[in-house]
């Protein structure tokens, strides 16, 4: 009995995806649990539709991913930060204040989540801040610290 399976099914597959099940296991198993349904001709081109949809919504995520890597390239983004002696800050710079500043100073919106800081920034200068954008698209924010006086 071929199903397509509604949610992940241990042992058989993920959600999505057409499977060859045994009678029993198809018939007392899995469609009254609503986990698959039969493998109709209208349910296949259902699923086909629905993958369609998925992939056409992927590229356009992607699409708006590199667009945004292309306007951070020639951003700088300066924070001013106070400090004691010896230019250390008071705190550290967090991606909340970086996302914060971007939005505020060019108008790009990048959720603090998704800027990632190797290691706290505790001093002042130039720095090169990664970008997790998705879809395997990653960009960089230029980072200038100076002095609040």
């Amino acid at each position: 009995m071929k199903v397509i399976l509604q949610q992940d099914v241990k042992g058989q597959g993920k959600k999505g995806q057409m499977v060859e099940v045994s009678d029993g296991y198809g018939r007392n198993f899995l469609l009254p649990r609503k986990l698959a349904v039969e493998a109709t001709a209208e349910n296949v081109n259902t699923m086909k539709m629905q993958d369609k949809a998925k992939a056409a919504r992927l590229a356009e995520e992607k699409a708006q991913a590199l667009a945004l890597a292309e306007k951070l390239k020639g951003v700088q983004v300066n924070i001013k930060a106070r400090a004691g002696q010896g230019g250390k800050l008071f705190g550290s710079i967090t991606n909340k204040e970086i996302s914060e500043e971007l939005k505020k100073q060019f108008g790009i919106d990048v959720n603090k989540s998704k800027i990632v800081l190797g290691e706290p920034i505790k001093s002042f200068g130039s720095f090169e801040v990664k970008c997790k954008l998705g879809s395997e698209v990653s960009g960089a924010i230029n980072l200038l610290v100076i002095e609040d006086k």
